[in-house]
This record gives C-alpha cells, sequence and structure tokens, in this order.
C-alpha cells in the first residue's frame, strides 16, 4: 500500500516560507545602491571639504615655503601666521572696508533688485520686457571690457576711492540676476495677495513692503547672499577703484603679500581663512533663513 505526501497548503505555512523570494535580492539591491550612495556623496564632500583644509593646514606651518614640503608642518604646528596678520598688518582696517562694502551692497542691491523684480512681475508699463533682457546684457560683458568706462564715470562723478562708488559698481553686477532671481519669485506668489491688499487700503508700496516683501524671505535671501559674495570675494574692481591703502578690501590686501621676488604663502593662506569666517557665517545665516521662510510659506495657507 503506498502513500502519497500531500502539500500543506499555503495558509498554513510559516511567515518566513510563503514571502516571495523575490522580495529578498530587491532588498539586497536597495541596500547596495543606498550604500553606494552614500560613498559617492562621502567623497563628493571630501573634495569639495579638502582645499579649504588644505589651506588651513598650509596656514599652520612656520615658513612661508612649508607648502612645497607639507610634511614639515606636522612637526611645526605653530598659530604665528595669524598673530603676524593680527597684529602686524592692516587686516582690521581691510575687514572693516570689506565689511561696509560687502553690506553695503548687499542691502541696496537687494533694494533695487527686489523693486525691479516686483515692478515687472506685478506691473505692466512700456519697455517692460525689454528691461530684463537688457538686464540679461549686461551679464555678457567681461570686467575687462567695463574697466576703463566705468573708472571715467566713477572720476567724473568723484566716487572713485571711496566706499559708495565701489558699492554702485557692484551693484551694476550683482543686481541684474538678483531681479531676474527675484522676478521669477515673484511670479508664484498669487496676485490675490496685491488684490487683498489694496482692498484693505495699501498702497502698491505698502503691499509690496508688508505683505509680498515678507512671504518672499528665501528669495531674499538667496539675492542678499548673491551680493554679499559679489562684493566680498571681488579683486578686480577693488584693486583698481580703491586707491589709498586705508580703503583696501581684503581681496586686495591680500594681495601686499606677494611681491615680485618674494611671496609669504603662510600669511596669505592664514588671511584667506580669516576671510573664509564671515562668508561662512554669513551662508549660515542665509540657509537658516532659506529654511524658515519655506516652511512658514508651506503651512500659512
Amino acid at each position: 500500500m503506498t502513500t502519497t505526501a500531500t502539500t500543506p497548503p499555503a495558509a498554513h505555512l510559516p511567515e518566513t516560507d510563503r514571502a516571495p523570494a523575490a522580495s529578498r535580492p530587491r532588498s539586497h539591491r536597495r541596500r547596495s545602491v543606498s550604500a553606494s550612495l552614500h560613498a559617492f556623496l562621502t567623497v563628493a564632500a571630501f573634495i569639495a571639504v579638502f582645499p579649504v583644509l588644505w589651506i588651513f593646514y598650509i596656514s599652520l606651518g612656520p615658513d612661508k615655503n612649508d607648502y612645497q614640503h607639507p610634511g614639515r608642518i606636522l612637526d611645526n604646528l605653530t598659530l604665528s601666521n595669524y598673530e603676524h596678520v593680527l597684529q602686524d598688518t592692516g587686516f582690521s582696517t581691510w575687514m572693516l572696508n570689506s565689511l561696509v562694502v560687502a553690506f553695503g551692497t548687499m542691502l541696496i542691491g537687494v533694494l533695487i533688485a527686489a523693486s525691479a523684480g516686483y515692478a515687472v512681475s506685478r506691473m505692466k508699463f512700456l519697455g517692460r520686457g525689454s528691461l530684463m533682457y537688457t538686464f540679461l546684457l549686461t551679464q555678457m560683458f567681461p570686467v575687462a571690457v567695463l574697466m576703463v568706462p566705468l573708472y571715467k564715470i566713477m572720476g567724473s562723478i568723484g566716487l572713485l576711492d571711496t566706499y559708495g562708488g565701489l558699492v554702485l559698481i557692484y551693484c551694476s553686477t550683482a543686481v541684474p540676476y538678483c531681479a531676474w532671481l527675484l522676478k521669477g519669485y515673484f511670479d508664484t506668489i498669487p496676485v490675490e495677495i496685491d488684490e487683498a491688499g489694496r482692498i484693505d487700503g495699501l498702497t502698491p508700496f505698502g503691499t509690496f513692503w508688508r505683505l509680498i516683501l515678507p512671504l518672499a524671505r528665501p528669495g531674499l535671501a538667496v539675492a542678499a547672499f548673491y551680493t554679499f559674495i559679489t562684493a566680498w570675494g571681488e579683486v578686480a574692481f577693488a584693486s583698481k577703484f580703491m586707491l589709498s591703502e586705508g580703503n583696501y578690501t581684503l581681496a586686495v590686501g591680500l594681495q601686499s603679500y606677494i611681491s615680485q621676488f618674494n611671496s609669504q604663502w603662510n600669511y596669505m593662506a592664514a588671511t584667506s581663512v580669516l576671510i573664509a569666517i564671515p562668508a561662512g557665517l554669513v551662508f549660515y545665516v542665509a540657509q537658516k533663513h532659506l529654511v524658515t521662510g519655506l516652511t512658514a510659506g508651506g503651512t500659512k495657507g
């Protein structure tokens, strides 16, 4: 008498036996893709951070030629380069001049760009389209072409070797791009908000200042950071338009470490690290406002 083995129903099988076999390779692939992505991002982050870390490492070397022999720095780490830069040079004056010019450019540039972007976004007037394309056209000219005309204009109106003249020049560079940026951001804000402001008795400027600008904080933060960086790291205009040593900015003062027969790379590295600190702080503040502005705009309706 023979017996035949019967397969138990699928309902009586354990959970692990009923799981499809294809799910395991899929989860394994997901883990491998995640691991590859994390590895790629780690390498990309290292590539981005390495130049900054290298400059900081070179700044700790006591000799100006230590960058040629980086292995010697480990045995002679010192902060003497920073002491020399802060105490024996005009770094404090350069820093103050750069802060005045950079923040002046940021405030004036963002105000002009926001006004222009809002006007083009909301109002209809003759030359509305050509105005924005004119802004775009100004970005096509290199600095070398603009240097001589701007120098003559600044000289004729008495703005050479002044903070105001340099701020105006930087605004002429940063405002066109920021106007395009903010115009696109204003287009995403509903027009009904403007209409509600008019119904409540606000003037066009009051609507712009009290209703639209608070909603445009993310765009304003990007424009503010761009204008600040434009003025903070610029060299060509500052080196030609600021004639007296007392008006040098950081980018121009940095050139004093290099001469025809002598290059003090250790002092230059230390100054570069100090220059990066205010720019990093401004980026941190702008990033924080970007996050809070986006989340506030997304939760309020």
